[in-house]
């Protein structure tokens, strides 16, 4: 539907998807652990946040890399370079890479709602922002996976 709407108005000429793409998910990415620096200078003790809940973000930020550092291309097995693993290893580090975003957005939630909500009756800020973080990781990695295109040229 987007793509019939961009060929009537023509606003290919004018907007460059991939550049639309790459600003936004970076500025997403920008803000979530921007969010994480600012509760670390709000709650710097560790009785009110542990600093443990980092590697959730780092592992959201590991599948950002990784999910990102495979051409659609590969994936599709379009390229006619000669790969370790071609088509089957590209989409299996492409799945691996969906497991940790998907592992990463799923133990936020645990922690929030497992947790936090059930037996803590402290500050909920901090886990909830645990829980932001790596919700806008998990959409910046999408953005920047699906909503750029790449010009294959035969």
């Amino acid at each position: 539907m987007l793509d019939s709407v961009n060929k009537k108005l023509d606003l290919h000429k004018y907007f460059n998807r991939n550049a639309i793409a790459s600003i936004l998910s970076g500025a997403l990415f920008a803000f979530a652990w921007w969010i994480i620096i600012d509760l670390s200078y709000q709650y710097p003790l560790k009785s009110d946040f542990n600093k443990i809940y980092y590697i959730i973000g780092i592992v959201a930020t590991f599948a950002l890399i990784l999910a990102n550092s495979i051409s659609n291309s590969q994936v599709l097995g379009d390229t006619n370079e000669d790969n370790c693993l071609g088509q089957f290893g590209a989409r299996s580090l492409l799945f691996i890479s969906f497991l940790l975003a998907f592992g990463s957005l799923i133990a936020s939630a645990w922690l929030l709602f497992g947790y936090y909500i059930s037996h803590k009756q402290g500050n909920l800020y901090p886990i909830v922002m645990i829980f932001v973080q790596n919700l806008i990781i998990f959409i910046s990695t999408l953005i920047l996976k699906f909503g750029r295109r790449e010009e294959v040229n035969y």
